[in-house]
């Protein structure tokens, strides 16, 4: 298996040896021909002051020219221990993005990660989009969908996604430029965790546990296949109550 692994260290309880002892564990478990996959995202390279547009005062350009540039060996923010662990493993590689690279070691981690574009990053010409063409799957250890980067991916593919603007620097040619680029936008829990709720009744997902922490392991393609109609009803019918006053969201099989 190709398996991206969201996760909550401490979700285990006691582990010792901690997030190394995790990882080996996963890939002993996937064997010489699997590949472990794990977000590695730097909410760190992001412009500090996105609603100052135009010319900026000293205080702004001070905190812009604080901003780190992206490089691989720039740590993960907010992805929690089992990923950083991944990320500085010998071996492990990682995808480009400055805000949203994936770690990965094992067979296909090259492959995987090889490119992304800087506009929709999770969207199909990015790592995630080939763990869906590799018949990949998500482990979801002790994290829920609000967690599941391919819910992101599967709003890319809808006809009317939510979008927000991506902002950071990147060096060119030795010049320090801030890029802006178009993704889907953030769920803040309004949707994702009902959709992967709902598929996880209608593929008869098992949960099982593992220490503490609640594991499922989900099949990206049927994933993102009921996913994409489930999300567009939901966005079109968001849109309805907003130009047409209120009306009820659809339930599902509606």
């Amino acid at each position: 298996m190709s398996v991206l692994v969201h996760s909550s260290l401490s979700s285990f309880g006691r582990v010792d040896g901690g997030a190394d002892t995790v990882i080996g564990s996963l890939r002993s478990v996937l064997g010489p021909d699997g590949t472990l996959v794990a977000p590695a995202f730097t909410s760190q390279v992001t412009d500090p002051d996105r609603d100052c547009p135009g010319i900026p005062d000293a205080a702004v350009i001070a905190r812009r020219a604080a901003v780190p540039a992206f490089h691989p060996g720039l740590p993960s923010t907010g992805m929690g221990a089992i990923p950083e662990s991944l990320r500085r493993m010998p071996g492990s590689v990682r995808s480009a993005h400055p805000q949203v690279s994936v770690a990965a070691i094992g067979a296909r981690a090259a492959e995987i990660v090889r490119r992304q574009t800087l506009g929709f990053a999770v969207g199909r010409a990015s790592p995630f989009g080939r763990l869906h063409d590799l018949g990949g799957h998500i482990l979801l250890a002790g994290v829920g969908h609000d967690r599941n980067t391919f819910l992101h991916y599967a709003e890319s593919l809808t006809p009317d996604p939510r979008l927000k603007i991506r902002r950071f620097p990147q060096d060119l040619d030795g010049e320090r430029a801030w890029v802006e680029t178009l993704d889907v936008a953030d769920d803040n829990g309004r949707y994702f965790p009902l959709i992967g709720r709902e598929f996880e009744e209608h593929a008869d997902i098992a949960e099982v546990t593992v220490g503490s922490a609640r594991c499922r392991l989900i099949p990206v393609r049927p994933l993102v296949a009921f996913a994409i109609p489930r999300l567009a009803e939901l966005l079109d019918a968001d849109r309805r109550v907003k130009h047409q006053g209120c009306i009820t969201l659809p339930r599902k099989g509606n």
